[in-house]
């Protein structure tokens, strides 16, 4: 019986994590729970999970809470604290961290300083501070396995075979929703275009970056600290039909690939039971009914956002901080109806551009970087000067 600690339980990766523990109660036990706002869901997952310890975002949901639940009610924790100690419980063996954002970053550290084995949604965390979160797993002998469906793809591809051996690791990407549409209309999409993604079910800000690539940059970096790879052997192909998740070219030109259905509960029980499989009801793969496959490079004149995040991991230190930053608070402005799609890359260059990139050594250098970037970017939009 695993026992789990799931950080974001009511975002998809969440309720998807949990839709697994739902099929196989004998395997697995959830500990502990987090949610931001979403305090209706995630009294819902008490009452049918029963963890020992929940989270939620501050004082007044986490009151709001314990009188709704009474005496049913687990102990209740709120804020960043919370967040740690849901991550960091003793009971709990495996932590599945899914919250979005750059606020995911220090309680899945936490959760690495406790000697808790990791399932990493929260690609922030290694774009924000890859080095520092890789040599603490490798200090405290943890193991960190990707929930991406890219990453998860990689992972899978790397198995059996020895690092000088490979050539270059192949993110595919779907396109997302504007993939074939002229760069003269891109102004005027509207934030209900932007989350209509093609294939996948998605929160709206991983919805959003999967439109402007900037999901692809940001797993770009995830994938140079997770396989220890350099930027230069890491590449992005466009591939509208999402079967192909990721592939791994090696130095013979054999390529292998991971196949299979766009269903995030494939990646997410590969992480929880590795290195076993669980025996998923989910639909198969049928290829001869999906048709052909296709492929093409994308133009990153179009997809600025990759672009920029590929610059930003060449630069290094604060840098990629400073990308991810700038991107959560211009995604927010889209959505909020503040800048325009096509601003979003405009707003995160400028901020970029305005950095004094400072050296990183510990976790407070990421943190003062993330804060500077996010005023930066908001004092660029009051403005309204990003042309």
């Amino acid at each position: 019986m695993k026992r789990l600690a799931i950080l974001g339980s009511t975002g998809s990766i969440g309720v998807n994590t949990l839709d697994i523990v739902r099929q196989f109660p004998e395997r697995f036990r959830v500990v502990s729970l987090s949610a931001g706002l979403n305090t209706g869901l995630l009294r819902r997952q008490i009452l049918q999970f029963r963890p020992k310890i929940v989270s939620v975002l501050n004082k007044e949901l986490a009151e709001a809470l314990k009188r709704d639940l009474s005496s049913e009610s687990p102990e209740i924790v709120d804020g960043i604290e919370g967040l740690i100690k849901v991550a960091t419980h003793p009971e709990v063996d495996q932590v599945v961290s899914a919250i979005v954002g750059a606020v995911g970053l220090i309680p899945t550290l936490s959760a690495i300083k406790t000697g808790k084995t990791v399932a990493l949604a929260n690609k922030e965390s290694l774009v924000m501070a890859g080095k520092i979160v890789m040599e603490e797993a490798r200090r405290n002998g943890v193991q960190i396995l990707p929930i991406d469906s890219e990453h998860s793809a990689i992972f899978q591809s790397l198995l059996g075979h020895r690092k000088e051996t490979i050539q270059r690791l192949i993110l595919t990407a779907s396109g997302g929703p504007f993939l074939n549409l002229p760069v003269s209309k891109l102004p005027d999409v509207t934030v209900k275009d932007a989350l209509h993604h093609p294939n996948w079910e998605m929160g709206k800000k991983i919805t959003i970056d999967s439109a402007s690539l900037m999901n692809k940059g940001l797993e770009v970096i995830e994938a140079h600290w997770l396989f220890d790879m350099p930027v230069e052997k890491i590449t992005v192909q466009i591939h509208p039909q999402s079967i192909i998740h990721s592939m791994v070219e090696y130095i013979d030109g054999s390529v292998i690939a991971q196949m299979g259905i766009a269903d995030m509960r494939v990646p997410i029980s590969y992480a929880l039971s590795f290195p076993n499989r669980l025996p998923l009801s989910l639909p198969r793969l049928d290829l001869p009914r999906k048709g052909g496959l296709t492929f093409q490079a994308p133009d990153l004149d179009r997809y600025l956002c990759l672009k920029l995040a590929y610059q930003s991991i060449k630069i290094g230190e604060t840098m990629p901080a400073i990308l991810n930053a700038s991107n959560e608070v211009a995604v927010n402005a889209f959505l909020d109806g503040a800048i325009k799609f096509t601003e979003i890359p405009l707003l995160i260059q400028r901020v970029m551009e305005d950095h004094d990139v400072k050296p990183v050594h510990t976790i407070e250098d990421i943190l003062k970087a993330d804060h500077w970037a996010r005023e930066r970017a908001k004092t660029i939009i009051e403005r309204g000067k990003l042309c």
